[in-house]
């Protein structure tokens, strides 16, 4: 009933936020809210350890800014393998996350924003699948389910039920079975000069 009732105050509200691609002008604004959303340990989940070093996948760090610019949410998604297929050959996929909005904006459609978003524009790239750890009954909404992972693990301590994937493409990882491992873009380092 809840979903229901927050889904017609976000339809009745009227709009006051644009989603768009994250810029480098985002980052300390996103960081600052990533941090108030969800807390210092943060960085330690196991989806943490998927990320790091890592850049999102291309053109899929989307952010939420108000009316006066201010960003008011975020959602990254970013290339990981599935395991492997019955093949034997890795499966590409995406995990989301993370997804968080502004304490002040909740209740207003940002988040829900952000992932309409966020999954029309991972499918237009071509990509099969959507994986993520979170709040099974917020994202069944969307499509997200926890059966299509049942045979896939996280590195690291995550809850089963929270493990949740949504295919872009029907079957995409049926079959596929081991751990997430990360790919995609490795963030780049400055190479520094030794001192003569």
């Amino acid at each position: 009933m809840a979903a229901v009732l927050d889904a017609v105050r976000a339809f009745l509200a009227p709009t006051t936020f644009v989603i768009a691609e994250e810029t480098s002008a985002d980052v300390v604004a996103r960081e600052r809210l990533l941090d108030r959303a969800m807390g210092g340990d943060r960085r330690k989940k196991s989806s943490e350890k998927l990320r790091r070093g890592r850049l999102p996948a291309e053109g899929l760090a989307l952010v939420a800014h108000d009316r006066d610019g201010k960003l008011i949410g975020t959602v990254r998604l970013w290339n990981v393998e599935a395991g492997v297929g019955a093949d034997g050959v890795a499966v590409d996929a995406l995990l989301l996350g993370p997804l968080a909005v502004d304490s002040a904006e909740e209740g207003k459609g940002v988040g829900s924003a952000l992932m309409r978003a966020a999954i029309a524009e991972a499918k237009r790239r071509g990509h099969g699948a959507i994986l993520l750890v979170g709040d099974a009954p917020y994202y069944a909404r969307f499509g997200f389910a926890a059966e299509p992972t049942q045979h896939l693990v996280m590195p690291g301590p995550f809850a089963r039920e929270r493990f949740l994937a949504l295919e872009l493409r029907a079957g995409w990882l049926a079959g596929a079975a081991g751990m997430l491992t990360a790919s995609g873009r490795k963030l780049s380092r400055p190479a520094y000069r030794r001192a003569a």
